[in-house]
């Protein structure tokens, strides 16, 4: 990813919906990211190019003037196209009433895309969001004011894409759902088919099929990826994250998360950490 600008924040004074980071990126082409699960909302919005976003068996391509709702702890994959590689703004959100302002726009978990004429307005919008302080009271405010407008741009004109939930999807979503509700149990892949009443061979098929990996790929994916952000925003023992995460054995865990991180769980915990307080120290 080329050109990112990201502004993060750790905690807020807000609680039925705050802001937790926003930004825009020009993409390379076929730059991905996940599989891969969030502790909240974001939505992202399609400036310029094109590419694509999957979950739950549902893959969408999407272009220029469109965008996609990603929610908390549902695995998601998206990727820019080879030839016209997407630029795109994002902002990401929580809070107690959050998925109910996402309802009252018509966006939840059977309607995840839209289309929108807001660009210019999204644009400038993020710009003043990272122009914010955001330590100061003022600035907590002020950016508290812009996410409520970014709720009133997206309220305008809303066009919803038609979409349909096939068979097949619909064992996806129930599988998935099953792993996001059990993954930090002592699952197996045998009691995801058990669950959905399917043999073994036939959920291998669907996930190969829908989702290009299998469903013990997609199981270690979720877990791995929740680890992840258990590192970064708890002072969990790598012991307690690796059980948090469904594993009975830290060597275990550690070896799986640098097969698919690339270090150790210690390494990346330290490196977010630095990273942390690099952009603290920046203007």
């Amino acid at each position: 990813m080329e050109n990112a600008y990201v502004l993060e924040l750790s905690e807020s004074k807000f609680k039925d919906l705050f802001l937790c980071s926003c930004g825009f990126a020009q993409c390379e082409p076929l730059h991905g990211f996940g599989p891969a699960v969030r502790p909240n909302f974001l939505i992202h919005y399609i400036m310029e190019g094109r590419g694509y976003y999957q979950t739950g068996g549902q893959r969408y391509c999407l272009g220029a003037g469109e965008g996609f709702l990603i929610e908390p702890e549902v695995l998601t994959y998206y990727q820019s196209d080879k030839e016209e590689p997407w630029s795109y703004l994002w902002i990401g959100f929580a809070g107690r009433h959050a998925k109910e302002y996402l309802a009252d726009l018509g966006l939840n978990s059977r309607q995840l895309t839209f289309c929108s004429s807001q660009g210019k307005e999204f644009k400038h919008l993020i710009l003043e969001m990272l122009k914010c302080q955001k330590d100061s009271v003022t600035g907590q405010y002020r950016l508290q004011s812009l996410l409520y407008g970014f709720f009133e741009l997206l309220s305008r004109d809303l066009v919803f894409r038609e979409g349909e939930l096939s068979l097949e999807n619909f064992y996806i979503e129930r599988a998935v759902s099953y792993i996001r509700n059990h993954y930090s149990e002592e699952l197996k892949v045998a009691d995801i088919a058990k669950y959905l009443c399917v043999d073994r061979s036939y959920l291998y098929k669907l996930f190969k099929h829908n989702l290009q990996m299998s469903p013990k790929e997609f199981l270690t994916s979720f877990r791995i990826s929740r680890s992840r952000e258990l590192l970064c925003v708890t002072q969990l023992s790598i012991e307690n994250v690796a059980l948090s995460c469904g594993y009975q054995n830290a060597l275990v865990f550690s070896k799986a998360f640098k097969q698919n991180v690339g270090c150790a769980p210690t390494v990346y915990r330290k490196k977010h950490e630095k990273e942390m307080k690099q952009n603290k120290m920046l203007p």
